[in-house]
């Protein structure tokens, strides 16, 4: 099975090369580095770093550069994908057991979890987003039916099943396209599992702060209703439009 790693880079330069020296390649087979319109060394760096380099020509969002991510790696045959974000807040070293449930069948989807296992404090992870991160998972689950110890993880493991089942182009361009994805693969019946990782908050991490992250929660909020909505049948939205286990 290939396994492509992607990485959503905007204004990466300082940490891209320990990021990208960190990731296991006797487990990963391709890396795949799509930048944002940075401003600073990102794409020259990436380039000597011998990575395969998908570069917007203007400001797309988080959201939009996942899009490019997973497009680009599904065109170029990966089965496992693997998103790491190349600030270093997330350990690549975590790979080969990211992938290890996907490449046994056992799953469709792997997130790790700052949450599980108690590593998000530790790693300097704000009170105020620990309590956050705690409330927001605990209404999804409520809203999507599952029940996971977190939604807003950036390392993430899919299956190539995962990414073809659902219309990932009619998501957000934003940060919430992290929870949209997620929505979507309960209602096409994909089962997720987690692992235990730790993170690290240091300056050079990408990070958001206060009141962008009272933005987010209220757009996770919203796509909470959007979807109740949609299931019940009384605002269809198309997004939502994946075929359930059953008609597949």
């Amino acid at each position: 099975m290939k396994v492509t790693v992607v990485m959503p880079a905007y204004n990466a330069a300082r940490t891209l090369e320990a990021c990208v020296a960190d990731i296991p390649r006797d487990v990963v087979d391709e890396v795949i580095l799509v930048d944002d319109a940075s401003t600073d060394e990102t794409v020259s760096l990436a380039h000597k770093l011998g990575l395969e380099v998908v570069v917007h020509p203007e400001n797309r969002g988080y959201g939009g550069n996942q899009k490019t991510c997973y497009r680009h790696a599904l065109a170029r045959g990966a089965d496992i994908v693997v998103m790491v974000h190349p600030d270093h807040q997330y350990d690549p070293k975590v790979i080969p057991q990211l992938v290890a449930p996907l490449r046994e069948g056992r799953c469709d989807a792997v997130f790790g979890s700052r949450i599980l296992g108690g590593k998000a404090k530790e790693g300097g992870m704000p009170w105020w987003k620990y309590l956050g991160n705690l409330l927001l998972t605990r209404i999804e689950n409520l809203f999507f039916g599952l029940s996971l110890t977190e939604y807003h993880s950036g390392l993430r493991a899919y299956s190539r099943r995962y990414l073809e089942a659902v219309p990932l182009e009619k998501n957000s361009d934003g940060w919430v396209f992290d929870s949209e994805i997620i929505a979507q693969g309960a209602l096409a019946g994909m089962h997720i599992e987690e692992i235990p990782i730790a993170t690290r908050y240091f300056p050079e991490a990408s990070q958001i702060g206060f009141w962008p992250s009272v933005g987010y929660g209220l757009a996770i909020l919203k796509l909470c209703l959007k979807f109740t909505l949609h299931r019940w049948g009384l605002w269809p939205q198309e997004q939502f439009q994946v075929a359930s286990p059953a008609n597949r």
